[in-house]
């Protein structure tokens, strides 16, 4: 047997095995009293938005794709579901304090002004993800109107850190 024969065998049977070994799915379907819709009034317009283009990384509840159970695709995509829930994570919003879940909504309003969000790589293969004009500018007004709560509500110093 030539050798690139007996690598592509090699290759071919790691490829096998290592489906085998799968990442557990982000799937928990009940929406808790955490979760940001039960902490702060959400149109149903931004909940729509929001499903289409951010809980799938940005809350406990991934709808995965076909090839989510292919590695090492499944890999990725736990790794990219991780990281995204590590920075927001809409379904344990309320257990943020409250300094973090103003700043959260900071951020919601640049990255998606920036468009730094949805990320390309997911807007590529979810391209009922991408925001329209309309749907960035829902979206920020949402958040702003709970940066705007948030500061009608409780004082400034719970808010944001003093500049030194």
């Amino acid at each position: 047997m030539k050798w690139y024969k007996k690598i592509f065998i090699a290759l071919l049977v790691v490829v096998v095995l290592i489906q085998f070994f799968q990442p557990q799915k982000n799937t928990e379907t009940n929406i808790t009293e955490q979760h940001v819709y039960n902490v702060y009034s959400t149109p149903n317009e931004v909940k729509v938005i929001l499903d289409k283009a951010c809980n799938d990384c940005h809350s406990n509840n991934t709808n995965y794709p076909w090839y989510a159970s292919i590695q090492p695709a499944a890999w990725w995509l736990n790794d990219h579901v991780k990281d995204g829930k590590k920075h927001l994570n809409f379904s344990i919003y309320k257990s943020y304090n409250l300094r973090r879940q103003y700043h959260k909504m900071e951020e919601i309003i640049d990255e998606v002004k920036d468009n730094g969000m949805p990320l390309d790589s997911y807007t590529w293969i979810h391209r009922n993800a991408k925001l329209s004009t309309e749907e960035k500018a829902s979206l920020t007004n949402w958040a702003q109107s709970i940066i705007d709560t948030m500061k009608a509500t409780y004082p400034i110093d719970s808010l944001v850190k003093k500049k030194s």
